[in-house]
């Protein structure tokens, strides 16, 4: 059964895209995305010539790592964090991208008993709604972590793939969801790994997507990214009470809890140990991760917030603008805005659909 359905996932994969028409792409392909390298100011090319916020990044870089400065900070203690979903990846294309990829399983999938009943509901609600009705959300929410369930990795990584690779974002044009990487983020994590920070993903996106989305693409170790979890499971093929050769370790069917807002800061504490001097975020969700990196830090720490200010090239949302706005005015964040500080985005030819 298992067969057979993976087998129809690729299948429709391969023929057709579900989310809309096939486009030219015309965003930074993933190699590209890949070739960003930024190792001194001069190499920046997709933040705004005028950009105040890059200067106070640069400004800050070279404070911390000049062993002349008062500032000077250990290449060890130079930890820096990024949320992933609308910090440096598109989150508002109507949802972030691992819900996106749930719903384009079971798209290819209908007639599973396990949501059949309710997919077209959720369909119409998902891609026509910004906001969610509240049991429609936790409806979806409490399935979509089985949907995968059985897979091996090597099957779910070969979906994973084929999904960022050929299908639109939803709501933007000339745009795949495996392109959807903000140039002027990735530059900033190019240059802090060049300048001997190491940087973490933290997001509250499943561990194991993210690790697939970014690998390859954007320069952070697998290691070094921090999600919500869902457990594997041993399927004891070789009837010992240890592992043995024929056994193997499946996806499970259910969330080790969540990795947003307090959350965050226990996972810093827990995988890091260390408390991080730079972080970046976008959302509520990033508020205690911010304010965690620049309370009671021993070396000259910074925080910043991608503003959702733009609504040509991207999904701009007005409410979660204002919420942002107001935070950081209260808690000493930096706006990042993507309609002002971004010189692109995705690339030129990205816009919203009309």
């Amino acid at each position: 059964m298992k067969k057979k359905f993976l087998s129809a996932i690729f299948a429709g994969l391969m023929a057709f895209n579900l989310f809309g028409n096939v486009d030219d792409v015309q965003a930074a392909s993933r190699s590209e995305i890949a070739a960003i390298n930024v190792t001194k100011p001069a190499d920046f090319k997709y933040w705004s010539a005028d950009s105040q916020v890059k200067r106070q990044i640069v400004n800050y870089v070279k404070d911390v790592t000049n062993p002349r400065s008062k500032n000077f900070i250990p290449v060890e203690d130079r930890i820096a964090t990024f949320d992933m979903d609308g910090t440096i990846l598109c989150e508002t294309a109507p949802t972030s991208l691992g819900y996106m990829l749930v719903l384009y399983t079971m798209m290819e999938n209908p007639d599973n008993p396990l949501y059949r009943d309710k997919l077209n509901e959720w369909k119409k609600n998902i891609l026509t709604s910004k906001n969610l009705p509240v049991e429609v959300d936790k409806e979806f929410k409490d399935v979509c972590w089985k949907v995968f369930e059985g897979m091996t990795d090597e099957e779910y990584f070969s979906l994973l793939e084929k999904f960022i690779t050929t299908q639109n974002v939803v709501g933007l044009t000339n745009l795949k969801y495996g392109e959807s990487f903000y140039l002027p983020m990735i530059e900033i994590i190019s240059y802090l790994n060049a300048n001997d920070f190491t940087v973490y993903i933290i997001t509250g996106s499943e561990r194991r997507t993210t690790r697939g989305l970014i690998g390859g693409v954007v320069p952070v170790q697998p290691n070094h990214i921090i999600g919500c979890d869902i457990p594997y499971k041993w399927e004891n093929n070789g009837g010992e009470k240890y592992f043995v050769e024929g056994d193997r370790f499946l996806i499970g069917d259910h969330r080790l809890g969540s990795n947003t807002r307090i959350n965050k800061i226990y996972s810093i504490k827990r995988e890091i140990a260390k408390q991080p001097v730079i972080a970046f975020g976008n959302s509520s969700g990033d508020f205690d991760m911010l304010n965690y990196t620049i309370t009671d830090n021993k070396y000259r720490s910074a925080a910043f917030m991608v503003l959702c200010d733009d609504y040509t090239r991207e999904i701009g949302n007005k409410e979660l603008e204002n919420t942002v706005r107001q935070a950081s005015q209260k808690n000493g964040w930096t706006l990042i805005s993507m309609k002002n500080d971004f010189k692109t985005i995705y690339g030129d030819n990205v816009k919203v659909s009309k």
